[in-house]
C-alpha cells in the first residue's frame, strides 16, 4: 500500500496520519505524559480526519486516554485497540443511516468495533437475533447469513455504540467516563455535515440523542432497544427497516438490503 506519512503535533498529542490509495488512514494516537500514553492504530476513512483531529485534542478525550490507557494495560477490554474506531471506516459522504447502540459487547471474541455486530465465527447474540426477527418480518427476509454486519457498513450504515469500549464481563463498565461527549459530537457533526440521514435509535441511552438531530432535515426512528429484555415493549413492530428505505428512495437514495 502506497502511503504518505506527516505527523501533527496537537497539545500533548501527537497524530500520525499515514495516507493511503482508497483515501483511507491509519491514524496512531499516542499521548505523550509519562505511563498515560494510549497507544491507538487503527483505520478510519479520510473524510473523518478533521473531525476525529479536532475531538483527540480536547480535555475530555485527553482525560479519556488516560483511562483507556490504564484500562487496557491491566483489564482486559474489549474491542480490542485496533477496532475501538472501526466505525469510522465508513466514509462520511456515503454515510446514509447511523444505528445507535449502547456500549460493545462483553464476552470474549465478540465485539468488532461495529454496533451489534459480531464476527461470523461467533455465534449470534440475542439482541441481533431479535433484529434479524424484525427485518424478516418488516420486509421479509434479512441478508446476512451470520452475525457480521460489515455488509450494512459498505452500504452507508454507520454502526455506532454511545460508548466504544467496555471491561470483559461488565456492561456499561466505560459509561460516564467522556465516550459519551465523544458520540455527542459525532452525532452533531453528522447532523450537520450531511443530508437526509436516518437514526435509528434502539434503547435509552440512543435515544437521549434525539435532541441532537434536526427533524426538519433527517428521519428519527426509535424505539426500545432489542435486547430480549425490552424487545417487546416496543421494538417488535416498529418497522424500522422499511421506514428507514422508504425515507431514502423518497430522498433519491439506494435503499440498504438488510
Amino acid at each position: 500500500m502506497a502511503t504518505i506519512g506527516r505527523l501533527d503535533s496537537l497539545g500533548h498529542f501527537s497524530f500520525l496520519f499515514i495516507h493511503s490509495y482508497h483515501n483511507s488512514y491509519r491514524v496512531v494516537l499516542k499521548y505523550s505524559e509519562k505511563n498515560n500514553i494510549m497507544n491507538y492504530n487503527g483505520i478510519m476513512h479520510e473524510s473523518w480526519k478533521s473531525f476525529l483531529k479536532s475531538e483527540f485534542e480536547k480535555p475530555y478525550f485527553k482525560e479519556l486516554s488516560k483511562f483507556l490507557h490504564e484500562e487496557y494495560e491491566n483489564k482486559t477490554i474489549f474491542p480490542r485497540k485496533g477496532l475501538v474506531f472501526r466505525a469510522f471506516a465508513t466514509d462520511l459522504n456515503d454515510v446514509k443511516v447511523v444505528i445507535l447502540g449502547q456500549d460493545p459487547y462483553h464476552t470474549p471474541g465478540a465485539a468488532e468495533g461495529l454496533a451489534f455486530s459480531v464476527p461470523n465465527s461467533q455465534p449470534i447474540p440475542p439482541s441481533l437475533i431479535n433484529i434479524y426477527k424484525e427485518i424478516d418480518s418488516d420486509i421479509g427476509h434479512h441478508a446476512n447469513p451470520g452475525g457480521s454486519l460489515s455488509a450494512w457498513q459498505k452500504q452507508g450504515v454507520l454502526l455506532l455504540n454511545t460508548v466504544l469500549t467496555v471491561e470483559a464481563h461488565k456492561p456499561k463498565s466505560h459509561a460516564g467516563k467522556g465516550w459519551e461527549t465523544f458520540t455527542t459530537a459525532t452525532i452533531e457533526y453528522l447532523n450537520n455535515k450531511r443530508p437526509h440521514l436516518v437514526f435509528i435509535l434502539w434503547g435509552r441511552d440512543a435515544r437521549n440523542k434525539k435532541t441532537l438531530i434536526d427533524t426538519s432535515k433527517h428521519l428519527i426512528l426509535e424505539s426500545a432497544h432489542p435486547s430480549p429484555l425490552s424487545a417487546y415493549a416496543g421494538f417488535f413492530g416498529s418497522k424500522p427497516f422499511s421506514k428507514c428505505n422508504e425515507f431514502l428512495i423518497k430522498n433519491k437514495l439506494k435503499p440498504i438490503e438488510w
